[in-house]
């Protein structure tokens, strides 16, 4: 299901409404603090990037760019060019209350 993705807000009551699905609570996303997670959660607006798109590996949510059909060649080789590490694809465990 794609989402729209129009605030850091979105974003945040997105990650929320995911840990809630999973059973996930603050403390059990590794490498931010619950103090970085509930500021994203609440969409404030100056959270560092890098760190929010951490929480979303973490969670299993994937973001997504969408361009026109006319772009998306140039931005592909681009990334490909630049970004060749962003072919691999890294998985993690998070730990459960019921685990």
């Amino acid at each position: 299901m794609r989402l729209a993705v129009e605030s850091v807000e979105s974003v945040g009551v997105s990650i929320r409404a995911m840990r809630g699905v999973d059973g996930i609570r603050q403390d059990d996303v590794p490498d931010v603090s619950h103090v970085f997670l509930r500021d994203l959660e609440k969409g404030k607006e100056t959270v560092q990037f890098g760190r929010v798109l951490k929480v979303l590996d973490e969670l299993g949510i994937r973001m997504v760019l969408e361009v026109t059909k006319s772009q998306a060649q140039a931005v592909e080789a681009a990334i490909h060019h630049y970004l060749p590490k962003v072919r691999s694809v890294h998985t993690r465990t998070i730990k459960k209350d019921s685990e």
